[in-house]
């Protein structure tokens, strides 16, 4: 019997372009949470596939990637093209709190729990054919919670990327205005990026991070660059022309996926 109780998954016959929608009830949460996936085709066939955890910004919800930036076909051509192994990614709501979730603790829900635990174990719960390689990335306030999550549990992923990203909570807050997040952290906790880098500099797997020269964001990613250059923190930073829109992450997920794929090669 799973821990999530009931599992509902999208019936193959209807499922568009490898894509599967996954709905679930989550501890974490405390009731139900939307996934949507990207299998490759014949994966049935396919051992030790990796996992990429894709989070999205403000506003979305579990179909964003897939549907505002085609994440899904993004994977289909790498992966056919033999640019990236075959992988699986898992698109998760961030608990459709007001405007963002941050991917944090709230008072009423643990929006930290819910991607780091019951995401990523019951999407292994149905996919047997997954391995142990576990990625995350994300753009904007999805990009914080990349950054911050794969830093606080570096056991738990073989890679780290972010797009966009907000790298404080002076940047969350830029993008979260109308509904400040109720934070949730206790003396052992902490919200900020660099302290989680910091604290884990010798476990921390590769990480890489960009932004658009006409980002909003531009220069806290510049300042967080600097502050893993000072802190003698590995990485990989670059910018490239754009801006804060769908279009910059639909291009440099590409990015993304080939980083993963280097390091599960």
């Amino acid at each position: 019997m799973s821990r999530f109780g009931k599992i509902e998954l999208s019936d193959p016959r209807f499922e568009p372009q490898h894509l599967r929608f996954l709905t679930f009830n989550s501890p974490a949460l405390g009731g139900r949470g939307d996934v949507a996936l990207f299998v490759p085709p014949n994966s049935e066939q396919m051992t030790n596939l990796p996992l990429v955890v894709l989070l999205h910004g403000v506003y979305c919800s579990h179909w964003a990637w897939a549907l505002k930036a085609g994440a899904h076909l993004t994977a289909a051509k790498l992966i056919e093209s033999d640019d990236i192994p075959p992988l699986v990614l898992v698109m998760p709501s961030d608990g459709l709190w007001a405007e963002g979730s941050g991917y944090v603790p709230h008072e009423s829900a643990n929006y930290e729990a819910w991607i780091v635990e019951d995401v990523i174990d019951c999407v292994r719960e149905i996919l047997p054919q997954l391995g142990v390689e576990t990625f995350i990335a994300g753009l904007s306030m999805g990009g914080y919670g990349a950054l911050r999550l794969g830093a606080k549990y570096p056991d738990r992923f073989q890679g780290i990327s972010a797009h966009s990203s907000a790298t404080n909570l002076d940047s969350l807050n830029e993008i979260i205005t109308r509904h400040p997040i109720p934070y949730q952290f206790d003396e052992t906790d902490d919200p900020f990026i660099l302290y989680w880098m910091k604290k884990h500099r010798a476990q921390l797997p590769p990480i890489r991070f960009d932004c658009g020269h006409d980002d909003r964001l531009l220069a806290h990613n510049r300042q967080l660059h600097q502050q893993l250059l000072q802190n003698d923190i590995s990485h990989q930073y670059e910018e490239f022309p754009g801006d804060h829109k769908w279009p910059y992450w639909e291009e440099h997920l590409k990015d993304t996926l080939r980083f993963f794929g280097e390091i599960a090669k």
